[in-house]
């Protein structure tokens, strides 16, 4: 009974009260006083960032935005999503052009250097895209099929040595675009396509008569949000709406996000010891 009283007065604290409590250099008190959120992003990558039928901006990225302009304003709508190319994920948040970005962008110590990055809010990694009519659509079955395997994968100096990774015999048919990736798969050239774990979860969830997870992923890589250096006000409250959102009370925008874009229930929480 007392935590549930104490929770009720901290939910009096009010914006104004928050950002006096904030460095006044700090980008919590400046979305607070100024009363929305600028988030950097993109719209053309499903399923992170990308236009609905009805025009609407949508996807995870998206989604995880309005979790913070939840928490910020309890108004998930108080956010301002700008287009940006991915080469200024980084520019962008550094000069003050948005609050934060998020834009599915990998964790790596090289880009620490220059920004802050929030807790990671997704774990990516490469996955394996078939056809559900094939007959060697599981992992299982293409790991079997040795050298007459064949896998498309974007082309770049790890193709090979990711393909070779989970196939070690498999023939890697570098490609020029992502597109064309899948229509190697789509025209049977390729067994299967080595693209985004998230990629094949959306495409298998919403086209099931067309596309099958053959069920392995590996080379897990962090997805998090770029906050400004120096800002540990900003920093820690981004932090913890993301903390809450993802193993919190406040889930609900989280995991429905999580259902209609991955195709996926999202691991249940357990009250007691943390799983965090």
């Amino acid at each position: 009974m007392a935590g549930l009283a104490t929770a009720g007065v901290l939910a009096t604290v009010d914006a104004q009260k928050a950002a006096a409590q904030a460095a006044s250099d700090s980008v919590l008190r400046t979305v607070l006083d100024r009363g929305k959120l600028i988030v950097g992003t993109g719209s053309t990558n499903a399923p992170w960032h990308f236009e609905n039928d009805a025009g609407e901006l949508v996807g995870m990225d998206i989604t995880m935005g309005r979790i913070l302009a939840k928490g910020l304003f309890d108004d998930a709508t108080k956010v301002e999503f700008v287009m940006q190319d991915p080469a200024q994920r980084i520019p962008n948040v550094t000069t003050n052009k948005v609050d934060i970005t998020i834009q599915f962008m990998t964790m790596t110590a090289q880009r620490s250097q220059l920004i802050n990055f929030s807790r990671p809010y997704y774990v990516e990694g490469v996955a394996l895209l078939t056809l559900p009519t094939a007959e060697n659509k599981t992992f299982d079955k293409l790991l079997a099929g040795g050298s007459a395997t064949r896998i498309s994968i974007l082309q770049n100096v790890d193709a090979e040595s990711s393909v070779h990774y989970a196939l070690p015999q498999a023939q890697v048919l570098q490609i020029d675009t992502q597109a064309n990736v899948l229509q190697a798969l789509e025209s049977k050239r390729a067994d299967a396509a080595a693209v985004d774990l998230s990629t094949v979860r959306w495409l298998a969830s919403r086209n099931p008569d067309k596309y099958f997870d053959a069920g392995k992923s590996w080379y897990s890589m962090l997805y998090g949000a770029a906050l400004r250096q120096g800002d540990l006000d900003w920093l820690t409250f981004v932090n913890q709406t993301f903390t809450i959102a993802m193993f919190g009370h406040e889930s609900a925008l989280y995991d429905a996000a999580f259902k209609d874009y991955f195709g996926q229930e999202p691991p249940a929480r357990h009250p007691g010891f943390p799983v965090i």
